[in-house]
């Protein structure tokens, strides 16, 4: 015999809110279901509604499974019922949240429209990394939110510090894919099976020549000049972090930052102490955090260093907002310049991630005639979708 479900005597906007703080939720990691959902609309039908102080502990005890659940939901609820603390909280949308929701194997509230916005900072990003006990799903989760979260946003000197070691490791990883490449020869350390058998229709299917295969490596040079200007100083000390981890793996990696001048600072970030590194690069380029010269900077690489760091595999990364003091002529014929020997130029604007950006500045516009990829750079997401454009050279 089926059972009735009894309507709801709360109003419409009252059940958009709730939805919208089960995403926020959802989207901060809370295995919120089916059942959760159903108790907290009986929640917010009941008294405990009126005050806030009924209300809030209310919810925490229905949806904190955990220890770590239980703290954290004093500052969510804050952020979206009263917007307090708002930027302490980073979540994921999109797919990150569907896949939360995988991993959790619980489905979702049927029948609740779209919630007012919440107040929560929602950064996109991809989440996919499934642990194995609680412990490792935690630390998977919280590894994911730092990964999508805009580096602008994060605060916390123990997550700025993760955050930094992750982009050093991240750009290990893309280096190690890229060159994962292999080639057939009548020795190696794997069969080709598919070769192997089209080569024994000959012989009546006897594999009599076997063919094998063997790593080939394709050294991929990486040229990247990065802007240290006052307008990037958000993001400054992230990339520096990712240009160590880029510059250590790569064999055949250059780096340099411009402000107001161009520093090629690849042997200082050579040292093994990052710590070390970032202190004598602060050193060696005075002047950091001031203005932009996009341009003359360029002029001066395309003059001094681009004949001896490029050649046909170079891929130049060029990472800046495009704001420019210059004439933006001066840095498009610049850019030209570049454009004949690069194998490819990436422009990495982390204004990108920014919410109803548009490249309308002077600069940029002058500079990406010239550009084979412009995309955004404001957190390490973005910067590991670098990878697959990277593997076509």
């Amino acid at each position: 015999m089926t059972a009735l479900v009894k309507p709801s005597p709360i109003g419409p906007a009252a059940r958009r809110r709730l939805a919208g703080f089960v995403r926020a939720l959802r989207d901060n990691g809370y295995g919120v279901g089916l059942a959760e959902t159903r108790d907290a609309l009986q929640v917010m039908a009941s008294s405990a509604a009126d005050q806030r102080e009924r209300l809030q502990p209310a919810f925490r005890a229905l949806f904190s499974a955990d220890r770590s659940d239980w703290q954290r939901f004093d500052e969510i609820f804050a952020a979206y019922w009263t917007g307090q603390h708002s930027r302490r909280i980073q979540s994921v949308t999109g797919g990150a949240a569907a896949n939360a929701r995988r991993r959790h194997d619980k489905p979702g509230p049927p029948g609740l429209g779209a919630g007012a916005p919440s107040k929560v900072e929602r950064r996109p990003g991809d989440e996919g990394i499934a642990g194995e006990g609680k412990a490792r799903r935690e630390g998977a989760s919280r590894a994911e939110l730092l990964s999508a979260a805009d580096m602008r946003h994060i605060d916390d000197p123990d997550e700025i510090a993760e955050t930094h070691a992750l982009a050093e490791r991240l750009a290990r990883t893309m280096r190690a894919r890229i060159v994962r490449r292999t080639q057939a020869r009548r020795r190696g350390s794997r069969l080709d099976l598919r070769r192997t058998i089209h080569r024994s229709i000959s012989h009546g299917g006897t594999p009599i020549d076997l063919v094998w295969r063997r790593r080939k490596e394709r050294p991929l040079r990486l040229v990247v000049l990065l802007d240290a200007s006052g307008s990037m100083s958000l993001y400054t000390a992230f990339f520096v972090r990712f240009l160590h981890g880029v510059v250590d793996a790569f064999r055949e990696a250059e780096a340099f930052v411009f402000h107001t001048r161009l520093a090629h600072i690849s042997a200082t970030l050579r040292d093994r102490n990052v710590e070390r590194a970032v202190d004598r690069l602060s050193l060696m380029a005075q002047g950091i955090g001031g203005g932009t010269r996009i341009g003359e900077s360029l002029a001066t690489f395309n003059q001094w260093h681009a004949r001896r760091v490029i050649n046909s595999r170079t891929a130049v990364i060029i990472v800046s907002d495009g704001y420019d003091t210059g004439p933006p002529e001066a840095l498009a014929a610049e850019m030209r310049r570049l454009r004949r020997r690069a194998k490819r130029i990436i422009w990495l604007n982390p204004l990108i991630g920014w919410k109803d950006y548009a490249p309308e500045a002077r600069a940029m516009q002058a500079a990406l005639p010239f550009v084979d990829l412009f995309a955004p750079a404001h957190n390490l997401d973005s910067l590991a979708a670098l990878e697959p454009h990277l593997r076509r050279l």
